[in-house]
């Protein structure tokens, strides 16, 4: 073969390898692009993963309310009210609400490592929700109907503790409801904590102050220490009510089995003892859980007459 023919050769062979070493890097560039818009449909479009609750108008706020999730589904977590695919519920946080025979329940357990909120809790709450595998530990479930003197009872069950090193895992987290919810720096709260004390607080433009608080079960708390009754059914009710010396509220307590409620504690917002308005308008109810799995009976909510 002569010098020319070599040459030729040669020149055939690296138009060849330039042309392969193209088509490789568009090929590259072609799957890792397909593979970003995968992840963007999996965050912000995702699939049901179940029977998803269809929207309807929210419910009127002068009508009792009654749910016993009696039909299996899911609820996904969604930016608004307006957003949320159920006509009662707007779950805030918590990735997912799973209605499965008779009962709600939070997720359970860890999700799956390509779950869209594993990836989104990942990013958003990291420390707070083991890099995004237990979104449960920041659950918030609101009512889209606004109620003004409300007493909302719901039966509840905690099925685990959830172990995490956030400093957030503290003696406040617990079972807790909203009332008058405005947003999420402005309404009551009223519940039972870790620590086995009963507690009900107002929250007023991001600033929480404990409107009264007594310890209720037993035990000696410490860090990861779950002092709340675990694996029993047990209800809990909170009554909010505006008369003319205050806001009342109070937060009572019945056993699984037991058809008794019992008092847990009672208070007052005058208006004055913190230095904030009373919170008087009519406003959505909620249900809050910390670092827990949890599992929800039937809810009753009704106006106080």
């Amino acid at each position: 073969m002569g010098r020319a023919d070599r040459f030729r050769n040669r020149k055939h062979d690296e138009s060849a390898g330039s042309a392969m070493t193209r088509s490789t890097l568009i090929l590259i560039a072609t799957v890792v692009f397909l593979g970003v818009i995968a992840v963007i449909l999996l965050i912000y479009f995702p699939s049901p993963g179940g029977r998803m609750l269809t929207a309807a108008l929210p419910l009127s706020k002068h009508e009792p309310f009654t749910y016993t999730f009696a039909v299996d589904g899911v609820l996904q977590e969604a930016g608004s009210p307006q957003e949320s695919t159920s006509p009662y519920w707007w779950l805030n946080s918590g990735g997912l609400l799973i209605l499965k025979d008779g009962v709600g329940r939070t997720i359970e357990g860890k999700l799956d490592p390509l779950d869209r909120w594993r990836v989104r809790y990942g990013v958003s709450s990291p420390t707070d929700t083991e890099q995004g595998a237990q979104p449960q530990n920041l659950f918030r479930l609101i009512t889209r109907s606004q109620w003004q003197h409300p007493r909302t009872e719901v039966e509840f069950f905690i099925a685990a503790d959830n172990r995490s090193e956030s400093p957030n895992r503290n003696e406040s987290n617990g079972v807790l409801f909203m009332s008058r919810y405005k947003d999420a720096d402005t309404l009551y709260y009223a519940g039972v904590r870790v620590d086995g004390h009963a507690v009900i607080k107002k929250k007023y433009q991001g600033t929480y102050y404990t409107m009264a608080e007594k310890p209720i079960f037993p035990g000696e708390y410490r860090p990861g220490v779950n002092l709340l009754p675990q694996e029993v059914w047990f209800a809990l009710r909170m009554e909010t009510v505006t008369r003319e010396d205050g806001v009342h509220i109070t937060l009572l307590m019945r056993d699984g089995d037991s058809d008794t409620w019992v008092e847990l504690l009672s208070t007052v917002d005058d208006g004055r003892a913190y230095g904030t308005p009373r919170i008087e308008d009519a406003g959505a109810v909620g249900i809050r859980t910390d670092f827990m799995d949890v599992r929800f009976g039937e809810v009753r909510i009704e106006e106080i007459e």
